[in-house]
C-alpha cells in the first residue's frame, strides 16, 4: 500500500512536469542557434531567356524567372495599358490575351509561356482606328475611370469566342445547346472583371452592340 502511495502521480505534479517539457522543447537547440548566427546567403535570381510575340512583334526578353507575364509586359516592353490592380487574380484589371484566350496576366509566369502570342489592349486599336469593341465601350460609355478598361476590353473579346466556341457558363440554361449572347451570360461571363466605377450596365451595352446582337 505504501509502495502505490508513493508512486501516485498528483494533478500539481502532473503539471509542474508538463511545464518543464514545453519549456525545454521551445529551447532551440545548440545547433540551431550557431545556424541563425552565421551569415545568410541570398539566393541568386535565376535568368532565363524567353520570346513572346506581343502585339505582333517579336520580342526576346533575359528575365528572372519569377517575373510574371504583366511585370514582363509592364516594366520590361512599356506596354503599360495592361493595369496592375489586385495582383491576386481578382480584379480582372490585367486582363489579356493568350493564344486567343483570356487570361490574368499577374498569375503566370513569362517564361512559361515560350512562343505564345500575346495580345494587350495596345494590339487592338489606335485612337484613329478604334477596335469595334473598344468603340462600343466609347459609344455606351462604358467606362468612367477607366482604369480597368483594358481588361474589360480582352476579357470581352475573350469572352465572345468561348461563347462562338459554345462553351456553356454557369447561367447556361442547356448545357449541350449552343449558348445564347443575353445579358445574363455577359454578365455571367464578364464577373471576374470588377468596376469600382460600377458601369456594369453600360458594359452589357457596349459588348452587346460589339457583338452584333441585343441582350
Amino acid at each position: 500500500m505504501d509502495d502505490c502511495l508513493h508512486l501516485k502521480i498528483t494533478r500539481r505534479r502532473l503539471l509542474i512536469a508538463s511545464a518543464v517539457s514545453a519549456s525545454a522543447a521551445a529551447l532551440p537547440s545548440l545547433s540551431g542557434a550557431a545556424s541563425r548566427d552565421a551569415p545568410q546567403t541570398a539566393a541568386v535570381p535565376v535568368q532565363q531567356r524567353v520570346r513572346l510575340r506581343i502585339n505582333g512583334e517579336v520580342h526576346s526578353l533575359e528575365l528572372d524567372t519569377r517575373t510574371t507575364l504583366l511585370d514582363a509586359l509592364r516594366e520590361h516592353l512599356q506596354l503599360t495599358g495592361t493595369k496592375k490592380g489586385c495582383d491576386h487574380g481578382q480584379c480582372g484589371a490585367c486582363t489579356v490575351l493568350l493564344d486567343g484566350r483570356r487570361i490574368n496576366a499577374c498569375l503566370t509566369l513569362a517564361v512559361m509561356h515560350e512562343g505564345a502570342e500575346v495580345t494587350t489592349i495596345e494590339g487592338l486599336g489606335t485612337p484613329g482606328r478604334l477596335h469595334p469593341m473598344q468603340a462600343a465601350f466609347v459609344k455606351h460609355d462604358a467606362f468612367q475611370c477607366g482604369y480597368c478598361t483594358p481588361g474589360q476590353i480582352c476579357s470581352a473579346l475573350g469572352m465572345l469566342d468561348e461563347l462562338r466556341a459554345g462553351q456553356p457558363s454557369h447561367v447556361s440554361a442547356d448545357l449541350e445547346a449552343a449558348p445564347t449572347l443575353s445579358a445574363d451570360e455577359i454578365r455571367e461571363r464578364m464577373s471576374g472583371n470588377l468596376c469600382r466605377c460600377g458601369a456594369y450596365s453600360n458594359l452589357v451595352e457596349a459588348i452587346t452592340e460589339a457583338a452584333g446582337s441585343r441582350a
